[in-house]
């Protein structure tokens, strides 16, 4: 999962984005409005964590622009107000859900997690392929009832491509949903891992669940 913050606060984005990568998450960065628009509608992001007091262009603004050109990636807002208007005003414009500042980041998290359920349309907490499961809450991953220690990159890969069973994921696909957008794609890095995770979940077993379409990406199917 890949989400976008927009805060101007260099200490309260740093704090963010730190947390969520230690959920596994990948996260960029926008330290003003201008730069958040850009980013939201350039990149592919599961979720965007917007504060409403920006430089250059106010949150406010950034999300009815994100509304208008139809980009309906859930929005959290973070805000400093905490009057009925306000909030009011928010949610009218597109926002999915807020928060009001200071807030704890248990409860970042849990609102992160609701959204990103409600924009896959997931209800389930444990993904399955095969013999294969993950479980999106206690970050387990195990398979014929064996548990498989993964890294969080590792993890992270694994997810995309079990939330992906059957689909070709080229490693612009990849790059883009497990790294951030300061990630150099030219490299082989998503093939060292692609390989790691293949010695993890399938060496062992005969029936390989990752595939390699040559020229074009991989594919998770039974």
């Amino acid at each position: 999962m890949r989400i976008l913050v927009v805060e101007d606060e260099k200490k309260v984005a740093g704090f963010i984005k730190k947390g969520l990568e230690e959920e596994l998450y990948a996260a960029d960065v926008a330290s003003d409005g201008e730069e958040g628009l850009g980013l939201a509608e350039a990149e592919n992001y599961d979720l965007i964590i917007l504060d409403i007091m920006l430089p250059k262009i106010d949150g406010l603004e950034v999300l009815s622009r994100l509304r208008k050109n139809k980009i309906t990636t859930p929005i959290l807002l973070l805000t400093a107000k905490d009057s009925v208007d306000d909030k009011v005003n928010g949610l009218n414009r597109g926002a999915d859900d807020y928060l009001t500042k200071p807030f704890a980041f248990s409860e970042l998290l849990a609102r992160t997690r609701v959204l990103l359920r409600r924009g896959q349309n997931e209800t389930k907490t444990v993904l399955q392929v095969a013999d294969l499961t993950l479980d999106l809450v206690k970050h387990k991953v195990s398979r014929d009832g064996e548990e498989i220690e993964l890294t969080g990159k590792e993890y992270s890969l694994l997810e995309y491509f079990m939330r992906s069973p059957g689909k070709v994921l080229t490693r612009t696909m990849i790059a883009e949903h497990v790294w951030d957008y300061n990630f150099d794609t030219f490299t082989n890095v998503i093939d060292v891992y692609v390989n790691h995770l293949r010695k993890k979940i399938d060496k062992s077993y005969s029936k390989k669940l990752i595939h390699t379409l040559r020229g074009v990406g991989y594919v998770m199917k039974e």
